[in-house]
């Protein structure tokens, strides 16, 4: 018994140790990686769909690119589109069904207000919820716990690709918000970075890519 509770004391210490350890530390860091302080209090179309989330994220990217060249790619975001650009093999993982695309495709190039995908067969389904071309790209899920928006903005040695991500978990049970604070948190800033990287590589090098469709 004393063995059993030693060992749930310290399993509790160390749980408590880490949400200590991230919150006052990184988190702030894996929220707001590549975005400057005024990109993270600007306010982007789609904050309004969700105007109490439990979690922000708001990243972001210099492209030196034209926004009409890095807005194909997110047109074409989406699982069984164009992929999200970041590691299609920890998608997969997940049941995702994700293959980046090298290539602009003009079959996914005519996204409406409306339109949508799955997440996987039990994952969000998320819908086009504001379309502004080469502006603001927001998606919104169906059970209005997430909203992701991009926007394009001027910068000083390109475009600015801002993503922002409002999520709402306060129904979640405990262990739920631990999971998703320690791990889902900081996975998530893991597969963003390389997605915003991805759609930087694509966009500077479209014409590399278009080259290579032909």
């Amino acid at each position: 018994m004393k063995t059993t509770t030693a060992c749930a004391i310290g399993l509790a210490t160390y749980v408590a140790g880490l949400v200590v350890g991230y919150q006052g530390v990184a988190r702030r860091w894996c929220l707001n990686w590549g975005a400057t302080s005024d990109e993270v209090a600007r306010t982007m179309p789609g904050d309004e769909l969700l105007t109490e989330p439990d979690i922000v994220a708001t990243r972001a990217i210099t492209i030196g690119a034209e926004p009409e060249r890095v807005w194909p790619w997110l047109v074409q975001l989406g699982p069984g589109r164009g992929g999200a650009y970041t590691y299609d093999w920890i998608e997969n993982l997940l049941g995702l069904d994700m293959h980046s695309a090298n290539t602009v495709l003009p079959e996914f190039q005519g996204l409406s207000v409306g339109d949508g995908f799955a997440l996987g067969a039990k994952g969000p389904h998320m819908r086009v919820a504001v379309l502004d071309p080469e502006r603001t790209l927001v998606f919104a899920s169906d059970d209005g716990h997430w909203v992701w928006a991009f926007g394009l903005y001027a910068g000083t040695n390109g475009v600015r690709l801002v993503s922002r991500n409002r999520i709402a978990t306060s129904d979640a049970a405990v262990p739920t918000l631990l999971f998703n604070r320690l791990i889902m948190e900081p996975g998530s800033w893991v597969m963003e970075r390389k997605m915003l990287l991805g759609i930087k590589e694509r966009a500077e090098g479209l014409e590399k890519f278009s080259a290579m469709s032909r």
